[in-house]
């Protein structure tokens, strides 16, 4: 059975029924398992607050659908019967995450317990490209992908697609925009060669939020997250929901001007924040070439860390500019806290120092803390990972949307 579909699908509220309560029994007890493993059912059954009774019969039911395994019954050294430990199965379902980006291909296969297994960054000049092209390629890296994954004796039960660009809360795969790959009105369907395994597109910036939230450990319940590798994307985290706004557009931070009267962007506007503290802006005043060969990020790294003035000089206004848009981004949404990832977490040591200085002058009407703006630690992992993860997280909270044998 494949899972695919939004990130963040809502359920209806209503009187729950029992088949309900089963799902969320079932989703309780997994995510005890994947937490505490090894446990006995015991153990499970004095975690979660279920008879023993209860837990039996709902442990037979995921290990019925694959998800947990349970060992020959070991001596724990206290009285009753010696207990068998459960554990989430690590040959099982799993979630496979793809990403285009303007200068590469990804694609990870994530086990149940949210841990790489499988992982393939290919550089890949994509920008300008037919859409189908592209489509293609990373079709045949997700089978490439998927069959070692097989390997492993995992099996995928949904795909997710991260691409930098506007994906509208359209149930058919729709890629509005994407200016940084030149497309425009993209449907994956139309182009992905094998209909029974199209993804569903979420923007980057949103997954590398999500990834961020689910797997790091360090996260607020409300945060903006902010990404960029050629453009600059945003992502709205409020109560652990990611926030879409009315039509699935909400989070482009690259395109708030910070200065009105600056240069022409792509968008076609007039001083977006990219035109300051995008990848081009960012190589071409510290003196590279906008397509240099190889990666810019960790050349840029090499340059500033080497005390090379026009990088740091560049990487300075970046700073600034970006930190004149978080300011807005502060005012409006009163977040607990600003996580830069992408390219961005890799230049912090550079970009942060530029980026305090103007939150700490310009949020004035909220008290503002420095350490509230961090860099992810996820890095340029971030959007496969949650593309991956997206899966793994829908199976979690819903067991039964695997079949049973």
């Amino acid at each position: 059975m494949t899972v695919v579909g939004k990130v963040n699908g809502s359920a209806s509220i209503g009187p729950a029924s029992q088949q309900d309560m089963r799902r969320q029994n079932l989703a309780v007890v997994l995510g005890a398992v994947a937490a505490h493993s090894p446990l006995s059912r015991a153990d499970v059954s004095g975690r979660v607050g279920l008879t023993r009774a209860a837990v039996s019969s709902l442990v037979d039911e995921l290990i019925a659908r694959g998800m947990v395994t349970e060992a020959a019954a070991t001596a724990s050294g206290r009285p009753g019967r010696p207990g068998r430990a459960l554990a989430v199965n690590d040959a099982g379902p799993a979630g496979l995450g793809l990403e285009i980006g303007v200068g590469h291909l990804g694609a990870c296969v994530v086990d149940l317990r949210g841990e790489p297994r499988v992982w393939r960054r290919e550089e890949r000049a994509n920008a300008g490209r037919p859409a189908g092209e592209v489509l293609a390629e990373t079709a045949a890296l997700a089978a490439e992908v998927q069959a070692e994954a097989a390997a492993l004796g995992l099996r995928v039960e949904g795909r997710v697609l991260a691409v930098p660009g506007v994906v509208p809360n359209d149930p058919g795969g729709l890629v509005e925009r994407a200016p940084n790959l030149g497309w425009r009105g993209v449907r994956l369907a139309d182009h992905w060669p094998d209909a029974d395994t199209v993804p569903a597109p979420e923007n980057e910036a949103n997954l590398g939020a999500l990834a961020e939230y689910w797997s790091t450990g360090q996260h607020p319940e409300t945060f903006v997250h902010v990404s960029a590798e050629t453009g600059i994307g945003a992502a709205l985290v409020i109560d652990g929901g990611l926030f879409r706004g009315a039509r699935g557009f909400a989070g482009e931070l690259g395109h708030l001007p910070v200065h009105p009267d600056g240069p022409e962007c792509a968008c076609g506007a007039r001083g977006c924040l990219e035109q300051y503290a995008g990848e081009t802006a960012v190589l071409r005043e510290s003196g590279l070439a906008q397509h240099h060969p190889g990666d810019v990020v960790a050349l840029l790294a090499e340059r500033a860390g080497a005390g090379h003035a026009p990088t740091l000089a560049a990487l300075d206004r970046a700073g600034r500019a970006l930190g004149l848009a978080l300011t807005s981004a502060v005012d409006l949404m009163d977040p607990d806290a600003l996580v830069l990832g992408g390219a961005y977490a890799e230049l912090a040591d550079w970009l942060l120092p530029a980026v305090r200085t103007e939150l700490a002058a310009r949020v004035t009407v909220r008290p503002w803390a420095p350490e509230a703006l961090r860099p992810s630690a996820l890095g340029r992992r971030g959007p496969l990972l949650g593309a991956a993860l997206t899966t793994v997280r829908r199976i979690m909270a819903d067991p039964t949307l695997l079949p049973v044998g």
